[in-house]
């Protein structure tokens, strides 16, 4: 059974987490980054995520990517 301590941290680290993807999503809608900088910036990501999660590098990939590689690619259709 978790403490309201480790609860608390939890909630934290994934209001972090939300809060990354939400900037991460705006980034890569709205600034102007090459292809290969809105990459980057997915692998940075991912990689912050991974640390406070560990080992869920599935989760990430069926949840985050499919929604950040849709937003690279309506980007790369529209310029």
């Amino acid at each position: 059974m978790a403490t309201p301590e480790e609860i608390q941290e939890e909630n934290r680290k994934i209001r972090r987490m939300r809060l990354l993807v939400d900037l991460t999503c705006s980034m890569l809608a709205q600034a102007d980054l090459t292809h290969i900088e809105m990459l980057n910036l997915v692998a940075a990501t991912r990689k912050t995520i991974l640390e406070m999660f560990p080992g869920k590098e599935e989760a990430f990939d069926l949840i985050y990517r499919p929604r950040f590689e849709r937003i690279i690619r309506e980007r790369l259709k529209s310029n």
